[in-house]
């Protein structure tokens, strides 16, 4: 994912489909091209790097 399409998800309050490793996220801050993550399917939470992330819809039909 690139930095900007990161900063307009989480600017938006509509739901983006975000994913890294094949995990539902959501998008909590941005410093850089780090982004910290929490996981829709627990309390976790991840510093992992922008270019990880990706919309399942886009790449994944």
């Amino acid at each position: 994912m690139l930095y900007s399409r990161a900063c307009e998800i989480l600017s938006n309050k509509e739901k983006s489909d975000v994913f890294y490793k094949e995990r539902a996220v959501w998008i909590q801050e941005l410093t850089n091209d780090i982004a910290k993550v929490g996981f829709i399917d627990n309390f976790e939470e991840k510093d992992v790097n922008i270019k990880d992330l990706y919309e399942h819809n886009l790449y994944h039909n």
